[in-house]
């Protein structure tokens, strides 16, 4: 071979980094695993018996895919990168868990400007603990190297997760009444939206993440990299909870409260939310504080502290607390759903129609307490 020979080693492309973190990352892999997964790590697909399936009356698959959004940018800035994985897995099987299925199995795709075995390992090593915390098997996923297209340090990553629920057993706004009472799940901070707003501010304001913050009590970059509380496991037992009677679930992601509720209600009905019934945990004070950030921006961009919400039947709601507070999941009525005609607050916006879907409407209404 020449010295001016083009390889895939001088492309940048190191196949055996690659196999490197495959090594690094199976000990994390393993414990993210169920019974029903067939094969190890490093085959073509990931294989899941599928064979429960028979016992089920009617099995409704569910699907969702996401990625954790430019907060990758602070876990690499801070070159931390084992939390990160909590933030995908919390975006993708969270979702599955609104229609009240089980997420059971999930696939990862991490794209980078140069393998570094340790860092994809650490990466993966997150996404692993999430999903065993989730339960859900991490049955397979990739790792592509990117040189040229991102830097040495850069990466994004994505995933895809597959669940089941009986058909008669899906929840739907279809189930949601007037009457029914607004449960507000709280969240462990930002979550993974709305980052692009975020870094936005602290760049401006010139605040370097290893910065102490005071309302933290610790780093504006460890605030930052707080892990998404994945809600799946606790969800589904609440659901399954003899004498519980959830109507719906909405996960409080991109677009804020309002619009991410208004998607889980059938027309016809406006759910009323209360601001008074929690106080703002003190990092969306600091970003609307140090950015200037409008209120209805901050609102319609992240979450506030309220990661999940659950409309279940006022009767209910005492046993729904109860055994919220079983699970270690913070929670509270927020509010209510009534019907459309009843006389609305003047001072207040109403939400509806959000991201594509024309349904019930959502008013948030009243202040943060202090």
């Amino acid at each position: 071979m020449t010295d001016d020979a083009v390889t895939y080693a001088s492309a940048g492309v190191d196949v055996e980094a690659g196999d490197r973190a495959v090594e690094l990352m199976k000990e994390s892999v393993r414990r993210a695993q169920r019974p029903e997964v067939l094969g190890g790590l490093g085959g073509f697909a990931g294989m899941f018996d599928a064979s429960a399936l028979r016992g089920m009356r009617r099995p409704v698959l569910a699907t969702s895919t996401d990625g954790v959004g430019t907060k990758v940018a602070i876990a690499q800035a801070m070159d931390v990168h084992d939390t990160i994985g909590f933030d995908l897995v919390g975006m993708v099987v969270d979702d599955i868990v609104v229609c009240g299925a089980e997420p059971l199995f999930m696939t990862d795709y991490i794209a980078c400007g140069k393998v570094d075995p340790e860092r994809i390992a650490a990466i993966v090593s997150g996404i692993a603990a999430a999903c065993a915390q989730a339960g859900v098997a991490l049955v397979g996923g990739e790792t592509a190297e990117h040189p040229g297209l991102l830097g040495e340090t850069e990466y994004d990553c994505a995933g895809a997760a597959t669940g089941v629920v009986e058909y008669d057993e899906v929840l739907s706004p279809d189930r949601v009444q007037a009457g029914d009472v607004v449960v507000a799940l709280a969240s462990s901070g930002l979550h993974s939206n709305g980052y692009s707003l975020v870094r936005a501010v602290f760049t401006r304001a010139g605040w370097g993440y290893e910065r102490h913050v005071e309302e933290f009590g610790r780093t504006l970059g460890e605030e930052l990299l707080t892990p998404t509380r994945v809600y799946a496991k606790d969800l589904l037992a609440l659901v399954r909870t003899e004498g519980i009677d959830v109507h719906a679930l909405s996960h409080v992601t991109g677009g804020g409260l309002a619009a991410n509720l208004a998607r889980v209600l059938p027309a016809g009905v406006r759910a009323e939310v209360d601001r008074g019934t929690w106080a703002r945990p003190a990092v969306f004070d600091v970003v609307q504080q140090v950015g200037n950030v409008p209120t209805a921006d901050l609102e319609r961009t992240l979450n506030l502290g309220v990661g999940f919400v659950a409309i279940v039947p006022e009767s209910d709601a005492a046993a729904v607390l109860a055994r919220c507070d079983q699970l270690d999941l913070p929670a509270w009525v927020a509010g209510r759903v009534v019907d459309a005609e009843s006389p609305a607050r003047a001072d207040a916006e109403i939400v509806q129609g959000a991201k594509g879907v024309q349904g019930g409407a959502v008013q948030v209404v009243g202040r943060h307490r202090s």
